[in-house]
């Protein structure tokens, strides 16, 4: 023990004075010896009372924060609302292709004579039914709803109360579509028929407004939207819509373009259908969003799990 003790001075003597503090020796418990110099016959961890293991003290999982924020639960509700949403549409595609069925249906079926008088209430169930009547066109009460695009180009549509024959009530006739030039009744003569006529159309519904539409504005002959309980008050005439329907000549089409007679629309179910769209919309976005779900829940935060904590200080 003492010669060990002279060869540590030696070598502590011939170390610079900065690293000499290092080289303390430190007496083991068991014999004594210098614990510094002494790493390669140290004595083995079972035979340190004071040895603690990472048995005896286990490490402890912590937490580094939330492991999913508030997205995740804007992440579940998009794909149940997706899903819902397309599901929706799928009732909507049923009804509205039964409703087309029914309205080609009825007008198939050869044009009814329009009775003198007509319940506003039964209209709904003889929508898109092809009617006609005899009278004369009020065009001292024409009105002009547009602008609307025909082709391509700005014109309107003139709607004029027919004065029937008899105690016959007064009805609306959406008489169809002329260009912009012929807003004027002097510009067009040939379409402002005086004897009477018979129109032959479609008995349609009030129409809905849309809510980017403006209001009409009567007293100063400005009609954005067919209002029909709107124009029919302010022309004394029963709220009867009917659209003038011909056949969907081209020729014949250009040749009452170039006259100014109004253009009428064809006998047909121009309701649009868009719903199968919608679905695969809805449900593609459903789908996709699940699966993003899927992902950030399957994949944990990479350093939450390796992140350890020590109960005790190991030795």
């Amino acid at each position: 023990m003492k010669a060990y003790t002279i060869s540590f001075r030696y070598l502590n003597a011939r170390r610079p004075l900065a690293f000499r503090p290092f080289l303390i020796p430190r007496p083991c418990q068991q014999c004594g010896r210098a614990w510094r110099l002494q790493r390669r016959f140290a004595h083995t961890p079972a035979e340190d009372p004071y040895f603690s293991s990472i048995v005896d003290n286990p490490p402890v999982l912590i937490k580094s924060g939330q492991k999913h924020g508030p997205g995740l639960i804007v992440l579940i509700l998009i794909p149940a609302i997706a899903f819902g949403l397309g599901t929706w549409q799928v009732f909507r595609l049923q009804w509205k292709t039964e409703m087309i069925i029914k309205f080609e249906d009825r007008i198939l079926k050869p044009p009814l004579p329009l009775p003198p008088r007509v319940d506003p209430a039964a209209i709904k169930d003889f929508d898109y039914r092809r009617v006609y009547t005899t009278g004369h066109l009020r065009h001292d009460q024409e009105m002009l709803i547009g602008p609307r695009v025909h082709d391509g180009n700005d014109g309107y549509l003139v709607v004029t109360p027919l004065q029937r024959e008899g105690n016959a009530s007064t009805i609306l006739v959406n008489r169809g579509w002329i260009p912009k030039k012929f807003k004027r009744q002097l510009d067009r003569k040939e379409g402002l028929p005086t004897t009477p006529v018979t129109i032959e159309g479609l008995l349609r519904e009030p129409w809905k407004k849309n809510v980017f539409t403006p209001d009409n504005k009567p007293e100063l002959g400005e009609f954005y939207f067919p209002d029909v309980e709107q124009m029919a008050k302010f022309t004394g005439s029963d709220p009867i819509w009917i659209e003038e329907t011909m056949d969907p000549d081209l020729l014949k089409a250009y040749d009452r373009e170039a006259a100014g007679i109004p253009i009428g629309r064809p006998a047909e179910v121009n309701l649009r259908n868009n719903h199968t769209q919608y679905i695969f919309t809805w449900y593609a976005l459903s789908a996709a969003t699940a699966i993003m779900f899927w992902m950030v829940v399957k994949k944990p935060p990479s350093d939450v799990a390796r992140r350890v904590r020590q109960n005790k200080e190991w030795r």
